[in-house]
């Protein structure tokens, strides 16, 4: 876990922030900033002390002028992770711009403590702390793939990591049943019938899938146009993309855009 603290005052520019791993923020006093997933659409927020916000990994943000005490802490993915494992499933956090949580402040309070006194307890501390900070977010703030279980029988790691593999190297292009059951070495009916078997859905919810999640980290950059997510995944029109995404994820693209900093 990375530790650390700023003070945050006027800028010159607004710049962009981005978070390469998920990072949870704690204000040590109140204060405000000004903040936006575009530039143009910035506005300021105001924070209470010990008020926390939650950015998942690869979200972007514009900020402008603050007044503030920040502290971050980012979470490595391997201890998500052995959360995730914990639990049995995959999962997915979602920003939270301001939260309130007894559990994650009194931890990120004791991380503030140990860096205040200049960190006596060493890495094993930090370690113990990030491991119960993954389990609290991946259990409070984490929507957990449903879709993901294990099933006996069917294709092996192997085959299927070779399946996943090409559905990301053609993430753009058309893709055929011909060619998921050509890359595993399998007729397209053998193949249909073993990866439902381990995946529990079809090739067709498989691929989109993916793609929606691919769709869901590009709507988190500050800049994308929902059009060009649309192409860049795999979809030849926006409405078909927006139909899609709203079936899966609750919310059509753009609102699940503005739901990120609301």
């Amino acid at each position: 876990m990375k530790v650390a603290f700023e003070n945050r005052g006027p800028v010159d520019e607004p710049y962009l922030k981005i978070h390469r791993e998920p990072s949870l923020g704690m204000q040590l006093r109140p204060g405000s900033m000004e903040m936006g997933l575009r530039r143009s659409a910035m506005r300021r927020v105001m924070f209470d002390a010990g008020e926390m916000g939650l950015c998942p990994p690869q979200f972007e943000y514009w900020i402008g002028s603050a007044d503030m005490e920040h502290l971050t802490l980012t979470i490595s993915h391997a201890a998500l992770m052995n959360a995730c494992d914990g639990i049995g499933n995959e999962a997915e956090l979602r920003p939270q711009p301001k939260l309130a949580d007894v559990r994650l402040r009194a931890l990120a309070m004791a991380v503030d403590g140990e860096r205040i006194a200049g960190f006596p307890s060493g890495r094993l501390f930090l370690d113990s702390v990030e491991q119960a900070l993954a389990m609290a977010l991946v259990v409070g703030y984490a929507v957990r793939d449903d879709y993901v279980r294990k099933y006996r029988g069917g294709l092996g790691p192997a085959r299927l990591r070779r399946i996943r593999e090409l559905v990301q190297e053609k993430m753009e292009d058309e893709l055929t049943l011909e060619e998921l059951a050509g890359s595993v070495g399998l007729s397209v009916a053998h193949f249909s019938q073993m990866f439902r078997r381990s995946t529990g859905e079809s090739p067709h919810q498989y691929v989109l899938r993916h793609r929606v999640e691919r769709a869901k980290q590009m709507l988190r950059t500050a800049e994308a146009r929902v059009l060009d997510v649309a192409v860049a995944c795999g979809f030849k029109t926006q409405q078909h993309f927006a139909r899609v995404f709203r079936g899966m994820c609750g919310a059509s693209p753009t609102e699940y855009r503005n739901d990120l900093l609301r």
